[in-house]
C-alpha cells in the first residue's frame, strides 16, 4: 500500500510539473513556433485542434484530480503513526500576523511569491516582445506611448486569465484537489477571494486601458459594440468585465454578511461570466481556464444530487446561550473525520440558502446520528431559533417535523491531529464546535491501540457563564475521572470574579430544552459523499465523453481551409460547439451520477423511522471537574498558557488548533511565533515544537 501511494505521489508531481512547464513556456517564442506546428498536425488528423488544446491545457489538472482522489482513498486506509518533525514544519507556522491580511504561514507566503514571480515573468516576456515589434495598428495610428499603454492593457488580460485558471479550484467541496495538500475547503476559501480580487484588478486594467485608447482615438463608439466574426469579440469582453465587477462588489464583507441573498444570487452570474469570457478570448484561451470550471460544474452537480431526497431533523436541544444543537439521521456506515463541516438548507426558512456548520458528533460514538451546533446570530439562524421556540404540539415537547437538505460532510481525508504528542486547543464562543468532535473521537479510541495524544488542554473563552453549556455534548464522554489526559481552562470575560467551581457553574446554568420532532413518514438518512474512487471514474468518463463530442462536432460543423490549414468557420460558432459539447458531457455525467444515487437509495441506504427520532442523546452527567480551571473577568494570557503547557510537555510535538474570532486567532498565532522563537534560541536538545492550525466554524 505504501509503495503504491509513493508511486501515485510521484505521478502527481510529474503531472503538476508538466502543467506548470506549459504555463511557463507559453509566453516564449519557442513555444509559439512549436505550438503552431503542433496545431497544423492536429488539424490534419482525426483528433483536431480542440482535442490538442484540451489534452495540453486542460487535462493535466483533471488528471491530478483523478490520480489524487485514488491517492487520498489509499491514504485513508493507512494506519496512523506518530508525526515526526521535519525542516519544512517551520514553514507551516505563522510568519505574518496582521489584522488586514490575516495569518499567513511560510508555505502561503512562498506560494504567493512564486505566483507573483510567474505573473511578472509572463507579463515581462509578452510585453518585451510587443515593444520590440512596435507594429502600428492597421485600423488607427497610435503614438509610441499610446501603443505601449494599449499593449500593457492587452497583456494585463493574460494575467487575469492566469488568476481565473485557479479561481474555482479553492472552492471545490467534494472534488477538492486542495485536499491532496492537506488544505480543507473552509481554509482555502480565502485563496478564492485573493485570486478573484487579483483577477478583477487585472481585468479592469485590461478593459479600462483598452477603452481609454479607443476614446483618445475617437473610436470608442465603433469598437466597443463590435461582435466580430473572427478574433476577439469586444462586446463579449465588456459584458464579462461588467459581470465580474458585479460579482466582486456583492461579495464584499459589508454586503455578504448583511445581505447574503444578494451575494448568493449574483454569484450565479459566473455562468454568464464564463460564457462571454469564451466568446471574448476564443477557445484556445478558454482551455487554459477550463480545468477549474470543469471540476466545479461536476462538483455542483454531485452536490445537487446528494441534497435530494431531503431528510428530517430528529431532535433539537436549545441552550440558554442562544445556541441550538440539531440531530439528524445518518447511515451507520458513514464515517467522517473530526472538524468536518456539513451544509444545511431548511426549505421552511429559505429554498436557496445553504449554510455550513461544524459537526460536533463523532461517527465512532454516534453511529446513527449526526449533530451540529448553531449560534443564533444572523437572520437565517435567528429564524431557525424562533421556529424552535414556538409552542410544541404537546406537553411531551414534540413538534412537527422539519425537512432538511444536506451536503457533505466535507472534511480532512485523514486525522492528522492524532499524530501529535500533545494538543493545545483554543476556542472562543461558538468556535468550540470543531473541538467537540475531536474530543469525542479521542475519547472513543482511548481503549484501542491507536496512536493518540498523551496530553490535551482546551482553553475556552466565553462572554458569560451560560456559554459554558456549549461543552455539554462532550461532558459524558471526556470529563471523566479516569481520563486525566484532558485539562480544561475556561475564561469568562464579561463577568466579575467568583469563587464558584466549574461544577457549581454548570449546575446553576438554566436547563437545556429538549425537543422531539414528530414524523409520520419514513425518510432517508444522510449517507455522505460518494467514495473517492467513484469520483475519479466519473471525472474520467465525463472527460472522455467531452472529447468524443468535441471530435464529432468539429468534423461535422467546422470546415478547415485547405490552403492555410485555418478554420473558415466563425469564431463564435466554434465557441458554441465547445459549449454544447461541454453541456452534453455534463448531462451524461449527471445521468450516471443520478442512476448510481437512486440505486444506492433503493438497495443500500437505510431509512429512518419515527422510533429512531425518539432517541435522545444523554445530557451531561455529574463528572469530576476539580482538575479543571475557571477564570472570571479576564482573557487568557497565551504566553503563560503556552509556556506552562510546553513545560508540561517537554520534548513533544505539540499541535495548536484555534477556532473563534479573528482577534483570538491572531493572538494565538503571535504567541505561537514568540514561543517557538524562544525555544529555538534556547538551545534545548528536546525542546517542544508548536504546529499552528487555524480552523473555521463558519464561512
Amino acid at each position: 500500500m505504501t509503495k503504491i501511494s509513493s508511486l501515485l505521489k510521484l505521478l502527481l508531481f510529474l503531472i503538476f510539473a508538466g502543467w506548470l512547464s506549459v504555463w511557463l513556456l507559453k509566453p516564449t517564442q519557442v513555444w509559439t513556433k512549436t505550438w503552431k506546428l503542433a496545431e497544423k498536425k492536429a488539424s490534419a488528423s482525426f483528433l483536431t485542434q480542440s482535442v490538442l488544446n484540451f489534452a495540453v491545457y486542460t487535462f493535466p489538472v483533471i488528471a491530478i484530480a483523478i490520480v489524487g482522489f485514488v491517492y487520498l482513498a489509499l491514504k485513508q486506509k493507512e494506519a496512523i503513526s506518530r508525526k515526526g518533525r521535519s525542516s519544512l514544519s517551520v514553514l507551516s507556522n505563522p510568519v505574518v500576523v496582521n489584522k488586514y491580511i490575516g495569518i499567513l504561514s511560510g508555505f502561503e507566503i512562498l506560494a504567493v511569491c512564486l505566483f507573483i514571480i510567474f505573473l511578472a515573468w509572463t507579463f515581462y516576456v509578452r510585453i518585451s516582445n510587443d515593444f520590440k515589434k512596435m507594429v502600428p495598428m492597421k485600423s488607427f495610428t497610435l503614438s509610441v506611448w499610446q501603443y505601449r499603454v494599449f499593449r500593457v492593457a492587452t497583456r494585463s488580460g493574460l494575467l487575469a486569465e492566469a488568476c481565473l485558471a485557479l479561481l474555482l479550484l479553492p472552492i471545490l467541496r467534494g472534488m477538492s484537489v486542495f485536499r491532496i495538500l492537506g488544505i480543507q475547503f473552509e481554509a482555502s476559501v480565502r485563496y478564492h477571494v485573493w485570486l478573484g480580487t487579483a483577477m478583477i484588478l487585472f481585468g479592469t486594467l485590461h478593459g479600462g486601458g483598452t477603452l481609454l485608447i479607443w476614446g483618445i482615438k475617437h473610436h470608442l463608439g465603433d469598437e466597443m459594440w463590435k461582435w466580430q466574426k473572427t478574433g476577439r469579440i469586444y462586446l463579449a469582453g465588456e459584458i464579462t468585465l461588467l459581470t465580474g465587477l458585479v460579482i466582486w462588489t456583492t461579495s464584499l464583507p459589508q454586503i455578504r454578511r448583511k445581505r447574503f441573498e444578494i451575494f448568493y444570487y449574483t454569484h450565479h452570474l459566473y455562468i454568464v461570466f464564463m460564457v462571454f469570457f469564451l466568446f471574448h478570448t476564443g477557445d484556445r484561451h478558454f482551455y487554459m481556464v477550463l480545468p477549474g470550471f470543469f471540476l466545479f460544474c461536476l462538483d455542483k452537480i454531485l452536490r445537487m444530487i446528494q441534497s435530494r431526497p431531503e431528510t428530517y431533523i430528529l431532535s433539537a436541544r436549545i441552550f440558554p446561550s442562544k445556541a441550538i444543537e440539531l440531530t439528524l439521521p445518518k447511515d451507520p456506515r458513514l464515517t467522517y473525520a473530526p472538524t468536518s463541516v456539513i451544509f444545511i438548507k431548511i426549505p421552511r426558512i429559505s429554498n436557496f440558502q445553504w449554510h455550513p456548520f461544524s459537526i460536533t458528533s463523532s461517527s465512532k460514538v454516534d453511529k446513527h446520528t449526526i449533530s451540529i451546533l448553531i449560534k443564533a446570530e444572523g437572520r437565517w439562524t435567528s429564524n431557525l431559533c424562533n421556529m424552535l421556540h414556538s409552542k410544541p404540539d404537546s406537553e411531551a415537547g414534540e413538534m412537527r417535523f422539519f425537512q432538511v437538505a444536506t451536503e457533505g460532510p466535507y472534511g480532512p481525508s485523514s486525522m492528522d491531529f492524532l499524530r501529535y504528542d500533545s494538543l493545545l486547543l483554543v476556542a472562543g464562543g461558538i468556535g468550540v464546535t470543531p473541538f467537540l468532535s475531536i474530543l469525542q473521537e479521542i475519547a472513543s479510541t482511548r481503549s484501542s491501540k491507536n496512536v493518540l495524544p498523551v496530553k490535551i488542554q482546551l482553553v475556552y473563552t466565553t462572554k458569560d457563564s451560560q456559554g459554558i453549556c456549549l461543552l455539554d455534548p462532550v461532558l459524558p464522554h471526556v470529563f471523566d475521572a479516569e481520563q486525566n489526559y484532558l485539562q480544561l481552562k475556561v475564561f469568562v470575560t464579561r463577568e466579575h470574579k467568583s469563587n464558584r467551581s466549574l461544577r457549581e457553574v454548570l449546575n446553576k446554568v438554566p436547563k437545556i430544552q429538549n425537543i422531539h420532532f414528530t414524523n409520520n413518514r419514513p425518510g432517508h438518512a444522510i449517507y455522505g459523499l460518494e467514495n473517492l474512487q467513484w469520483m475519479s471514474v466519473l471525472i474520467l468518463v465525463v472527460s472522455v465523453v467531452f472529447v468524443a463530442f468535441l471530435i464529432i462536432s468539429n468534423h461535422v460543423f467546422i470546415k478547415p481551409d485547405k490552403k492555410s490549414s485555418e478554420q473558415k468557420t466563425a469564431t463564435s460558432v466554434v465557441d458554441i460547439l465547445l459549449i454544447c459539447s461541454f453541456a452534453l458531457a455534463l448531462i451524461s455525467g449527471t445521468l450516471v451520477a443520478t442512476i448510481w444515487r437512486w440505486k444506492r437509495l433503493r438497495e443500500e441506504i437505510p431509512s429512518f423511522s419515527e422510533k429512531e427520532s425518539k432517541a435522545m442523546k444523554p445530557t451531561g452527567a455529574n463528572r469530576v471537574f476539580d482538575q479543571h480551571e475557571i477564570h472570571y473577568g479576564a482573557r487568557p494570557n497565551f504566553k503563560d498558557v503556552f509556556s506552562q503547557f510546553a513545560n508540561e510537555s517537554k520534548g513533544s510535538n505539540i499541535g495548536v488548533f484555534v477556532c473563534g474570532p479573528e482577534t483570538l486567532k491572531e493572538s494565538v498565532a503571535t504567541t505561537c511565533q514568540l514561543i517557538s522563537n524562544c525555544f529555538q534560541s534556547g538551545g534545548q536538545n528536546h525542546k517542544p515544537f508548536f504546529s499552528f492550525h487555524s480552523l473555521n466554524f463558519s464561512l
